[in-house]
């Protein structure tokens, strides 16, 4: 899932400060999970913003709306993104992550779209309130080789051909409180009888398929080619 965390309510109030009609938009997947853009959420900045507005002796409305997921074009077609709704608005407050803002910046390009939120990671909840990452979308997995433990992403150095020289009792040099994750691979390695994989040397990385490489895309030909014949 997509980490977010919710930007200072200050920074936040600076930024729609200059509009008098703002739509805080929420999303109702990843950062809903991590509680930070959720329905809750929404409404809760919403109530700040009119409190903040009323302190300073002005008149602001502010009006919701909760998809199911702000990167998906199919949830913008209820009626909350319409004239009484997000349409209608001056200004939008998206909790939604940095593909949903700028998701949201296209579908209203004559509007100002504003990030709630900071977007940190692909991780995982590990227990209630604590997440941790686990993938940084290098668009070239490896983790057949290395026991489900990514050496992109756990790895302070990235390294690819075993642990640096600096990991000491299972631990990272970067920071003690992290496990090492070559570490990790050698326990997991050997658990499942697959330490021969640390004698096959990972070639230098090519980092073409990572953003790098620029802006990812996927599309699934055999997907678009039967949307396309459908709507024929």
């Amino acid at each position: 899932m997509i980490v977010a965390e919710q930007k200072a309510i200050d920074e936040i109030l600076r930024s729609v400060r200059d509009y008098d009609d703002i739509a805080v938009v929420s999303c109702g997947s990843c950062v809903t999970v991590c509680m930070a853009g959720g329905e809750k959420e929404a409404a809760g900045m919403a109530s700040i913003i009119k409190l903040a507005a009323m302190e300073e002796g002005r008149n602001v409305n502010v009006r919701t709306a909760n998809p199911v997921r702000q990167c998906d074009m199919e949830f913008f077609d209820s009626p909350e993104f319409g004239e009484d709704g997000v349409a209608g608005a001056s200004c939008v407050l998206s909790l939604g992550c940095g593909a949903g803002v700028q998701f949201m910046a296209e579908r209203y390009p004559d509007k100002a779209v504003i990030p709630a939120l900071n977007t940190t990671f692909l991780g995982v909840n590990r227990d209630l309130g604590y997440w941790t990452e686990m993938c940084q979308g290098c668009g070239n997995c490896i983790l057949e080789k290395t026991g489900g433990v990514c050496p992109v992403a756990r790895c302070g150095k990235s390294h690819f051909n075993g642990p640096c020289g600096g990991s000491s009792k299972g631990r990272c040099e970067i920071d003690p409180d992290i496990d090492c994750a070559w570490q990790m691979i050698y326990d997991r390695l050997k658990r499942i009888g697959q330490l021969h994989r640390l004698y096959e040397i990972n070639e230098a990385r090519d980092w073409s398929a990572s953003r790098d490489g620029g802006p990812r895309s996927h599309k699934r030909d055999d997907v678009t080619a039967d949307r396309g014949a459908g709507d024929e």
